[in-house]
């Protein structure tokens, strides 16, 4: 049978598979990306062109794809004028309405200690990154008393670190604070000054090196965050996807010609602090802002009213999240002399990678799709025995087993409806000695008492998991959850 190849190019690689075709002679079809759409329906013989003639085509192609113009409303950058207004306006109302924050200082403050400054911008700026202001007060209180300097903090454990971050969720991002701490500690070579050098230290990007460089260096960069690019957007009435890579570069080069040079850090705050306040996604207070006369969207609006300010920028629909379950066994091991409740608890450590890496949870089982409870039960089974060579009825005693109730939580992408059991048992002959403390270094799971379990950093959804518990404890309901109340959306707030 003729056969038909699939060719999927990119500027390095050539990958061929072959499909079968009724036709007799093989035949090309080319799939190239992001927006050679025309290309991809295209059929050709493969022996008409030359297999290092079509290479280049195509690495022409998207070279002009990278360099193309980001769409006739991004074209033009701020007039000489325009830029001069904007940025006394946005200073002069910066001083007189900037918040009260323990991360922000004066600048007659700053002189000499501008590590320390650096150090400050950077844990607030991590810390900032998709959680309220609100939020993050408390917590960036509590770590500086904790790791005052980036010394400090290079001296802390993962596991340290995660007990401190504990409730604000993306934990990655603490993983990278810690080991970009100790990154820059142990190069000896200070605290990178330039945004170049910054970006080169794990876990911080663009917009972070932007703002600590700008803020605690003095340097004439400029930062783009969501509330930045909101406040571009309308001054210029942008109707471009924000989210489109060739878009936010174009944002980057406005936010660029708009940065201060005297007041690089003063200007960039401003920018953010528009965005988070007057410049708000609904209801901005657009007779209150600084810069309204500069503001094209606001200007539109005045005119005929048919757009409102709210349309800029455009609205970009969020991918629905996958959803799964999780059964949860929250396994107490009683002490041989007392059948009575007040054991200990078995945590397990998550695997380094991937989501929540590196945190402790109660043993559980990802399932891909809605079961009853005699399934779940199996799941778990099998799980405790492969991890723990605990099999309920057969090397423990089974005290009780009570199913405690479900409730959903949201993460970025993940809708996961969690059900949650209460497992009390007393192990029997060599299973008595399974729960030993492992050495630190290699240790994957835990017991540890209520007390201590009390005052661990755990994530939110763990801790939801043992007050429920605590609940059934107590004798009180623990009815499941209704799912619009607990499942909070993380683009929100992370609790």
């Amino acid at each position: 049978m003729a056969r038909l190849l699939r060719v999927r190019l990119n500027p390095t690689t050539f990958e061929r598979s072959t499909v079968a075709s009724g036709t007799e002679n093989p035949k090309t079809i080319l799939s190239l990306h992001p927006k050679a759409s025309s290309f991809r329906t295209k059929t050709m013989s493969h022996s008409s062109i030359p297999r290092e003639k079509l290479i280049r085509k195509c690495r022409q192609k998207k070279k002009e794809e990278e360099e193309e113009p980001l769409g006739g409303d991004m074209e033009d950058l701020f007039s000489e004028k325009e830029t001069q207004k904007i940025r006394r306006s946005m200073l002069e109302w910066y001083d007189t309405n900037q918040r009260d924050l323990p991360w922000r200082r004066r600048r007659e403050e700053e002189e000499g200690e501008k590590e320390k400054r650096a150090y400050e911008v950077w844990v607030s700026e991590i810390m900032l990154q998709q959680t309220r202001v609100q939020t993050v007060m408390e917590y960036y209180k509590r770590w500086m008393l904790k790791w005052p300097t980036i010394h400090h903090l290079a001296q802390a454990s993962l596991e340290e670190v995660n007990e401190m971050w504990a409730g604000l969720g993306y934990y990655r991002r603490a993983r990278f604070l810690l080991e970009g701490a100790k990154m820059v500690v142990a190069e000896k070579e200070g605290f990178p000054n330039q945004a170049s050098s910054l970006m080169k230290v794990k876990g911080i990007g663009e917009y972070t090196a932007g703002a600590i460089a700008s803020i605690a260096f003095n340097e004439a960069v400029p930062v783009v965050d969501g509330n930045v690019i909101r406040v571009l957007a309308r001054l210029k009435a942008i109707s471009a996807n924000p989210k489109d890579r060739h878009t936010i570069k174009n944002f980057w080069k406005l936010a660029a010609q708009l940065v201060d040079p005297s007041r690089p850090g003063d200007f960039n705050q401003s920018l953010m602090e528009l965005g988070a306040t007057l410049c708000a996604v609904s209801k901005p207070s657009c007779s209150s802002c600084p810069v309204s006369g500069q503001c094209r969207a606001y200007s539109h609006f005045q005119e005929n009213g048919s757009i409102p300010v709210t349309d800029y920028p455009t609205k970009v629909v969020k991918a629905k999240p996958k959803h799964d379950f999780c059964c949860v066994c929250v396994l107490e091991i009683l002490n041989q002399e007392s059948n009575q409740s007040g054991g200990r608890f078995v945590l397990v450590k998550r695997p380094e990678g991937g989501l929540l890496a590196g945190l402790w949870e109660f043993p559980s089982v990802i399932l891909d799709k809605e079961a009853n409870l005699t399934t779940r039960r199996n799941a778990i089974n099998i799980y405790l025995k492969e991890a723990f060579h605990v099999e309920p009825k057969k090397t423990c005693n089974v005290v009780s087993r009570k199913e405690l109730g479900e409730f959903v939580h949201i993460f970025t992408h993940i809708r996961r409806k969690i059900y949650v059991e209460l497992l009390v048992v007393q192990l029997t002959g060599e299973t008595n000695d399974l729960f030993k403390e492992q050495a630190k270094d290699t240790l994957t799971w835990k017991c540890v008492d209520s007390d201590v379990l009390s005052t661990m950093g755990l994530t939110s959804a763990v801790r939801k998991v043992y007050s429920m518990v605590e609940a059934h404890k107590q004798g009180l309901s623990a009815a499941p959850v209704s799912s619009n109340r607990t499942a909070i959306s993380r683009k929100r707030r992370i609790t």
